[in-house]
């Protein structure tokens, strides 16, 4: 671990669309490489959700801590829109969005990183730690390289982390997804952050699948800054794209140390999106309503820190001397 630590980030709300897959496969439903005219497609309605976040700052959302999460493929544009705009930008390393993290021939990074210089650079991995040992090794490798080169340059490193269960844990659950998220995947992510901490991995913010419990987020964020990583942050992902299970696991993170926001992206744009596509909405209707979504995660998750706050308060004078 690299003894200059930059200061800690205090509050990071992105709105995430990195995606590539999404947008080709599930909202297109191509079975291959996109025409100059779908990867156009493409990139109009990433213009569009950037279009819903700037809506939302118009509306009286604050900047600090607010910006967007973009690749280098289809958002180029809105990147370069953002930072001519002062907006918070995060973008993907990776030159492309393949199951495994590959930053290309004799570079660590792509490079829209350099030409962008974007506040953080994010990088996606998937790692169980009972998955192919393998598997698991290269993939820590090529994190580690990434570590190095951001460390090197000055940057700071966004970590998405994914923790899918395998094939054997299905089963010992029988197939029950619900069951692997509540009863094993918290502590299969407190594993798999310290494989990759001890294998030289080191995010200053750990982008991780949404938890529900309390005591669930307190391992984790005290997993993050182990070892004298007190600069390091967590954020959450919106891991399944309903809003109930976002409402409650962004209740029960904001409270906790060490997590500072969250980036959702799903949640927040794929169902307009999806009615644009099928013109059941209009692009403005769809901006809007990605506008009001992001603005929604945003209330929800300071109204959870006021109310810490107020019951934490309210703790404090109960045990004061009178």
């Amino acid at each position: 671990m690299s003894t200059l630590q930059p200061a800690p980030v205090p509050h990071l709300y992105l709105l995430a669309f990195d995606e590539r897959h999404s947008f080709e496969n599930a909202l297109l439903g191509l079975s291959g490489p996109p025409t100059p005219d779908e990867a156009e497609a493409i990139r109009h309605m990433k213009t569009l959700i950037y279009t819903g976040f700037r809506l939302a700052l118009r509306r009286g959302v604050k900047h600090d801590g607010t910006g967007i999460l973009v690749d280098g493929q289809y958002g180029n544009n809105v990147a370069r829109q953002a930072l001519e705009e002062g907006i918070l930008l995060a973008m993907a390393a990776e030159k492309n969005g393949q199951e495994e993290l590959d930053l290309g021939e004799g570079a660590c990074v792509g490079p829209h990183i350099e030409t962008f210089d974007p506040a953080f650079t994010q990088a996606r991995v998937r790692y169980n730690p009972e998955d192919e040992q393998e598997i698991n090794a290269r993939r820590t490798e090529r994190l580690a390289l990434l570590t190095e080169w951001l460390q090197a340059h000055g940057r700071r490193f966004l970590l998405e982390l994914r923790v899918p269960a395998t094939q054997a844990q299905l089963e010992a659950l029988g197939g029950d997804e619900d069951r692997y998220d509540h009863e094993l995947r918290p502590s299969l992510v407190v594993r798999a952050m310290s494989e990759l901490q001890a294998g030289g991995v080191e995010p200053d913010i750990w982008m991780l699948e949404s938890l529900d419990r309390t005591e669930d987020c307190l391992r984790v964020a005290l997993q993050a800054r182990e070892g004298g990583r007190e600069h390091v942050s967590c954020i959450i992902l919106d891991h399944h794209a309903d809003w109930e299970g976002l409402e409650r696991c962004l209740r029960v993170a904001a409270p906790i140390p060490g997590f500072i926001g969250f980036a959702l992206g799903r949640t927040l744009w794929w169902e307009p999106l999806q009615a644009l596509h099928q013109r059941q909405l209009t692009a403005a209707e769809a901006a809007q309503r990605i506008c009001d979504n992001y603005q929604r995660a945003l209330l929800l998750w300071n109204e959870a820190l006021l109310r810490s706050d107020c019951q934490r308060s309210a703790m404090q004078q109960e045990v004061a001397p009178s």
